[in-house]
């Protein structure tokens, strides 16, 4: 008898790791149970009560008739509501703890996010009154649709299969809450909080430790710029309150059922799985929230799948001030008087586990189990199963929009869109959603490596971010639109060989960063002529390049024709003396002047400088300007030190006149990789809508098309898409094929080689048998599904494609 006690003690401690049913459900099922299917689709305990659970409804009958006879003000409690299949269930066994395989839901946060991203809200009808029908979690997972109840119910049970002190809660709460309405609070994405305190106590911090510094020069300030700042100041703090005040007026009005909507959630205590303080879970939104917060109106009950504790405490104060001893029986009264709690459970199996290692060393008789009360049957809900695309899928058909205060946030599954998107934030200036602000975009699995893209409406720029593999080792891009002056800004990989790391264009000057460079080199600051040349685009670019520009229609807008100047500067060589050391040098193309400044020496306060003017090229009407000494003007701060001769001097300009060519064309090169760039992730993104750019592409004018350029575009797209089809179709049906041909040789092997075989070999038969027919099975159930869908496919672009504005026309005709 105690073997058996303790067996089913640590059975309910675990939460229920070793079921008699275990019912595989797939949660994509978007069927509702009806009655005259239970038969078919539900288990036997799902129809049918046991004895024990009918004894334990009428002790919850009786329970609810002396609480309603005691107080008759409170509401009735959610004891016994009715399943799915029309069956009267005690809540408590509604829970079936689970623990699933999945890393993801093994901790509360896991665990909450995936109950409140798969499940939808179904309010409950009237919202001041508690549920008639509460299902199976299992059912649940089936339509993805749930009122709060079955939310907590899901969620409670995770939590204790993971080991969890969790409990669901049936209270009352604010309006937002019950009816998920987030319009009103900030959205978790957006980092709007400015840490003022923090910024306060560091200033603070340095002004202590600088207590006994010599004190700086005073400051002179304008006291004119100084009120002009106040008045500034002012006049954005009553702006502020105008704002703040015009979102008041919008706020909702007053909640007629304050204090009256039921809501249900989950109560986690301290002590398990190192949690240190107790916490409520909502669970249609999957937050954390304080015991005390103010969202929370009152408590009815609580209970977890050993009992029901009724409220015995005040709660005019919320639930700020209640206290969450389930044990003291004047602050919860139970509904099963003297049944094991989660605490009683704990120490009965360590007892147990004890006395019964005592009871082998000294073989004494085992003690008489004593009779004890009623304790709660087993949850009648079958084992719940969660797949790991159900975690993929996360929310019904794939996606979620939500709104919150001044934001709009859609959620999607990974691979439900072409373009890779996962997540948009949109951001607007007023409650109405009327005026985009910023839209911010999260991506994953995209062939040009795009990992985020922001879009600030306002100032007209888009900043975008990528992974690494991206070409020219691009990780960052920023750059204006709809402006005749362009900006951008990039950012790349260090692992680049001319150690680039940073570019930034502004209209008529670009500026370059480098680091990690042989030649010292680290920064390069390039100013253009501000003239406009529209040219077309560079010979010099590849055939792919040049394709890629025609197709983008993209005039090639040359504002680095002319340079008028190029600065350089390098990091210190200490293999040189500093005299000798180069530390920025200036080509001033359009003087033909080249000026050099060197290296600080020890203890000198004015570097060295050396200034040339380059001598002007043979031409077919003069010679070749001879070098002189007048070229040259030297600055030695050390007037011991001799001077160059004439010759040094003529060979280190010829030196700086070839590393100016060098940089020209490296500024060339730099230019045509930034337009690159640019033009290359507009294309991208304008192929990502339309279907026609690649073939536009093709053509030599792919802006005015023609009705034959028309109508071979049409053909070609359809015929290519075609093409795609029939390609899949074969991939499938050769992976098939050769599926089917290993196994037929693995079956034959083991015809020739069965009698021989030993028993592990056997095993391992078997399972490779049994993985290459699945295998076949889904390689055929794709095969079929391609057959079926490839005809609507091909008559949904057909569709589109004549739709589309630019061949309508010509396709009509």
């Amino acid at each position: 008898m105690e073997t058996l006690l303790e067996s089913h003690d640590e059975e309910q401690l675990r939460g229920g790791e070793t079921q008699e049913e275990k019912l595989q459900v797939s949660a994509h099922q978007d069927l509702l149970l009806s009655l005259e299917q239970t038969d078919a689709l539900c288990p036997e305990s799902y129809r049918l009560n046991s004895s024990d659970e009918m004894r334990l409804l009428a002790v919850a009958d009786n329970f609810q008739r002396q609480y309603s006879h005691l107080f008759p003000d409170r509401k009735p409690l959610l004891l016994c509501p009715v399943n799915e299949c029309g069956v009267k269930k005690f809540v408590s066994t509604t829970l079936q703890p689970t623990l699933t395989i999945h890393p993801e839901l093994f901790t509360w946060e896991g665990c909450a996010s995936f109950v409140a991203n798969f499940l939808s809200l179904d309010p409950l009808e009237p919202p001041v009154d508690l549920p008639r029908y509460l299902s199976s979690s299992t059912s649940v997972l089936q339509r993805q649709t749930a009122t709060c109840f079955e939310f907590g119910t899901l969620l409670c049970s995770l939590l204790l299969g993971t080991n969890y002190d969790a409990y669901c809660v049936s209270g009352y709460a604010v309006r937002d809450m019950c009816l998920l309405d987030q319009r009103l609070q900030e959205c978790p994405l957006l980092d709007t909080r400015l840490n003022v305190t923090d910024e306060v106590v560091m200033s603070l911090q340095q002004q202590q430790e600088k207590k006994y510094t010599v004190r700086p020069l005073r400051e002179l300030e304008s006291h004119f710029l100084i009120q002009q700042e106040k008045k500034k100041r002012e006049d954005e703090a009553v702006l502020l309150q105008k704002q703040t005040l015009q979102e008041d007026s919008q706020q909702p009005p007053a909640d007629p059922l304050q204090g009256l909507r039921v809501h249900c959630w989950v109560l986690v205590l301290s002590g398990s799985r190192s949690v240190q303080e107790n916490f409520f879970i909502d669970p249609l939104t999957g937050k954390s929230y304080s015991t005390a917060d103010d969202s929370f109106l009152g408590i009815e009950g609580v209970w977890n799948n050993l009992n029901y504790y009724v409220n015995m405490q005040n709660c005019s104060n919320g639930c700020a001030d209640m206290v969450y001893d389930l044990d003291d029986i004047k602050l919860w009264e139970p509904v099963l008087y003297g049944a094991t709690s989660k605490k009683q459970l704990i120490l009965n199996v360590l007892k147990k586990k004890e006395s019964h290692m005592m009871s082998r060393i000294s073989h004494d008789d085992e003690e008489e189990e004593q009779p004890r009360a009623l304790e709660m049957p087993r949850s009648w809900v079958s084992y719940i199963t969660i797949s790991k695309k159900d975690l993929e899928t996360r929310w019904p058909g794939g996606q979620r929009t939500t709104r919150y205060k001044k934001a709009k946030l859609e959620e999607f599954s990974p691979y439900l869109r072409s373009d890779g998107l996962l997540t948009r934030l949109t951001t607007y200036r007023d409650l109405d959603y009327s005026e985009e602000l910023v839209v911010k975009e999260w991506y994953k699995h995209r062939n040009d490596h795009l990992e985020e893209r922001e879009v600030h409406k306002v100032d007209n720029f888009t900043t975008e971010r990528f992974m690494c593999g991206r070409r020219f080792h691009l990780l960052f891009l920023r750059y204006t639109h709809l402006s005749a002056d362009p900006e951008r800004e990039m950012e790349f990989n260090s692992v680049r060989v001319d150690g680039l790391v940073r570019r930034v264009e502004t209209p008529g000057e670009m500026t370059e960063i480098f680091k990690g460079r042989d030649d010292f080199l680290h920064y390069r600051h390039v100013v253009f002529d501000r003239h406009i040349q529209f040219t077309e685009p560079d010979v010099s670019f590849k055939p792919d390049e040049r394709m890629l520009l025609i197709g983008c229609l993209c005039v090639c807008v040359c504002v680095c024709v002319c340079k008028q100047k190029v600065v350089e500067r390098f990091h210190r060589n200490r293999k040189k003396p500093a005299s000798e050391d180069v530390a920025e040098r200036e080509f001033l193309l359009t003087l033909r002047r080249i000026e050099v400044t060197y290296h600080l020496e020890d203890h000198r306060f004015i570097p060295s400088k050396r200034s040339f003017i380059k001598p002007r090229e043979s031409t077919e009407t003069q010679k070749e300007e001879e070098f002189t000494a007048d070229m040259v003007s030297s600055f030695q701060v050390d007037p011991a030190e001799k001077p160059l001769n004439r010759l040094t001097l003529y060979e280190m300009l010829l030196d700086l006149m070839m590393d100016e060519k060098k940089v020209v064309l490296q500024i060339k090169e730099s230019k045509k990789e930034e337009r690159l760039a640019v033009v290359e992730q507009r294309w991208l993104q304008e192929k990502e809508e339309d279907i026609l750019a690649p073939l536009l592409i093709r053509l030599d004018n792919g802006e005015t098309l023609s009705a034959s350029s028309a109508k071979q575009l049409y053909h070609d797209c359809l015929a290519e898409f075609k093409q795609r089809l029939v390609e899949q179709a074969n991939l499938i049906q050769e992976r098939l094929e050769k599926e089917t041909q290993e196994l037929q040789k693995k079956q034959q092997w083991y015809q020739k080689n069965q009698l021989s075989m030993t028993p592990e070999q056997e095993e391992e038969y078997q399972a490779y048998c049994s993985e290459k027919t699945l295998q076949i099975h889904v390689a055929k159930k794709r095969l079929s599904m391609h057959k079926e869908t490839a005809p609507q496919k091909f008559c949904t672009l057909d569709q589109r494609l004549k739709r589309d504005a630019r061949l309508a026309p010509h396709l009509l005709g």
